[in-house]
């Protein structure tokens, strides 16, 4: 089975529109690509949800690179047969044109959220990612919206825009999914070569030391930091881009891990760069 392929804004739209009181639209925006950590955002709006629609747009304004952009993986057909054998009422895969049919002269400002960690190394990277996805909120206009919590900046810019631009969505955050050595699920892995693979674990490693530091009473951030690092091995394919512990809501680095922080890193392997993060709660 393959989910119903709908690339028109109008055409989504009107489709909608025909079903106005057939429940409640999950909505599952993403690049494409599909993976088991998009199949557990889409299994849990289709839980939770009426109906269920997944966008597949490999948006140009959130890429500081060009050709970030271009090799970024496009696997439709792939995608829609994901979809479809997790229930996906309709895929909106909309082409570049379609989205953006002139330039944009209005964008969303998405302040000091976007000031630290993959903010800092991606200038206008969130506010491209703000923009499309209110562009995709005012389109299909879900009652429910899914975000995965492996990008954590992203999810709380997306919770801060909804909350101040009041719209009308429920953002839902799902816990990452991982492979079995602690790995992110993300569709850049699949640029990994095999030498690579073997690396991209050091960064949950890196993580999950943060973790095991906090719990055992460390509050100093550049300490718990410093031991973190320590866990990353010093090869010529791997390269820390940043590891800072920051407010789970803000996103600002903390002076003191008094309560629950966020520990976040990306890491450069080879040519592909990972993220990852970890929650973490101090003993009392």
């Amino acid at each position: 089975m393959i989910s119903p392929l709908i690339e028109s804004i109008d055409q989504l739209r009107r489709q909608l529109a025909a079903e106005p009181s057939s429940g409640t639209i999950g909505f599952v925006p993403t690049m494409g690509a599909l993976h088991a950590g998009h199949a557990s955002l889409i299994d849990r709006a289709r839980n939770d949800c009426s109906r269920v629609i997944v966008s597949v747009f490999v948006n140009p304004l959130q890429f500081d690179r060009d050709d970030d952009l271009r090799k970024y993986p496009r696997t439709l057909d792939a995608d829609r047969q994901l979809c479809g054998s997790h229930g996906v009422d309709l895929v909106f895969a909309p082409a570049v044109q379609e989205m953006y049919p002139t330039p944009l002269a209005c964008r969303i400002d998405v302040g000091a959220l976007a000031d630290h960690l993959c903010g800092k190394f991606r200038p206008g990277h969130f506010q491209g990612v703000a923009t499309v996805v209110m562009k995709l909120f005012q389109i299909v206009q879900a009652d429910r919206s899914y975000f995965g919590e492996k990008d954590a900046q992203q999810l709380a810019i997306v919770r801060r825009l909804v909350r101040d631009l009041n719209v009308p969505t429920e953002v839902v955050g799902v816990p990452t999914v991982r492979e079995p050595d602690g790995l992110a699920l993300s569709s850049r892995n699949r640029l990994l070569s095999p030498d690579e693979r073997e690396l991209a674990p050091a960064l949950y490693v890196a993580l999950s030391e943060a973790s095991r530091q906090i719990a055992a009473g460390v509050r100093d951030p550049a300490s718990v930091r410093n031991a973190a690092i320590a866990h990353i091995p010093d090869h010529q394919k791997v390269r820390v881009e940043y590891l800072e512990i920051v407010g789970p809501d803000d996103m600002q680095p903390v002076d003191s891990i008094l309560g629950t922080v966020c520990v976040a890193g990306a890491l450069w392997v080879g040519s592909t760069r990972l993220i990852d993060n970890i929650r973490c709660t101090p003993s009392s």
